[in-house]
């Protein structure tokens, strides 16, 4: 059982400390270089220092496992150069139990990450979102609104903003009664959403007897620009609190949703994956020298095998978006995997 004991929480700020170093220098360069790079696009410095900020935030789950099994490593680096490593093992403390604050410590970070950084993240991205920054489903706008009356689906290969409405182009509408027989059928050129409803000014119009007329159409729409906006929103674009609320409302328009259930299994276990990472820094880290202790080339190897790590992560997830997986197994298998894999060898090395 664990125990928030006194060489425990040395161990724990050790890892932070680690960790806290790497942050700040991948951080700093990154913020530095796009603060830079983002300079001449806006108006004034501080303007500029917000959206370095921002892209930071973005880059933030990137590099973020990285930083915890560097972190993870320079820890264990720092305990054996300056020999607490022994005070450590003098204490009765196996490989696998000094390990334990610095996993515990990487959960945390991982909890921290998705309940707080990720919704803050987002709300900064998302602050002044418009159809520019939307990455729509299939390459293809498709609405659906449901009322008393009836159902309206629309589906538009483009779309753009006005002030105070969305322009769909190349539109075809659908309008269905209760029980869902079709009784208009709109295609026009440009079909346009207020807060009103939906508007054109020329459309071809059938009706529920197949016969057609051109004019003008207009219908009232419990829709209005900015939900729709909302509603087409990518994964990394939802806060992990919404992201369930969001997959279910999309579920019910019949709009794929796996890359969102990624998105949102990913945050879930995001704690998990910090674990994984942590613990493969201590199976790196596990040496028995104490003078010439290779370092530098454990933190070369580190960071091919984080770079392998985080293109087989993503083999994972396309698999599991495209639906080769399931979401929740494509999630989840890799962390397993590494924490199997580096807790055999802390286990072999322990009984060495």
């Amino acid at each position: 059982m664990f125990k928030f004991n006194i060489l425990n929480r040395f161990l724990m700020r050790r890892f932070f400390s680690g960790f806290g170093l790497v942050m700040l220098i991948v951080g700093g360069i990154i913020l530095a270089v796009t603060f830079v790079e983002r300079l001449p696009a806006n108006p004034d410095v501080p303007a500029a220092m917000f959206d370095a900020w921002m892209r930071l935030l973005e880059y933030v789950p990137m590099f973020l496992p990285m930083a915890v099994f560097m972190g993870t490593l320079l820890a264990s680096y720092n305990l054996t150069k300056s020999t607490e490593s022994i005070i450590v093992s003098s204490a009765g403390l196996s490989p696998y139990q000094a390990a334990r604050p610095l996993l515990l410590g990487a959960a945390i970070i991982g909890i921290v990450a998705t309940t707080a950084v990720n919704p803050y993240s987002v709300s900064l991205a998302t602050r002044n979102i418009s159809a520019s920054q939307l990455r729509l489903v299939d390459d293809t706008i498709w609405l659906r609104d449901a009322s008393d009356s009836g159902f309206i689906t629309m589906q538009a290969i483009g779309m753009h903003t006005t002030p105070d409405s969305l322009v769909f182009e190349n539109a075809s509408l659908y309008v269905q009664n209760e029980k869902f027989k079709i009784t208009q059928r709109i295609v026009a050129d440009e079909i346009t959403l207020t807060n009103d409803g939906f508007s054109t000014t020329s459309a071809n119009i059938w009706d529920d007897m197949g016969r057609m007329h051109t004019g003008a159409w207009h219908s009232p729409s419990l829709l209005n620009p900015q939900n729709v906006l909302d509603r087409y929103l990518q994964p990394d674009q939802i806060s992990f609190w919404q992201l369930p609320g969001f997959i279910h409302k999309m579920s019910t328009i019949g709009v794929p949703v796996r890359g969102h259930l990624i998105q949102f299994w990913t945050l879930l276990f995001l704690p998990l994956n910090m674990i994984a990472m942590a613990s493969l820094g201590v199976a790196f880290s596990q040496t028995r020298q104490r003078r010439n202790y290779s370092f530098s080339v454990k933190f070369s190897l580190g960071i091919i095998t984080c770079f392998a790590l985080y293109f087989i992560l993503n083999m994972f997830n396309a698999l599991g978006a495209t639906g080769t997986l399931p979401p929740l197994l494509a999630v989840v298998a890799p962390p397993i995997i590494i924490i199997a894999g580096a807790g055999a060898f802390i286990a072999s090395f322990d009984t060495i």
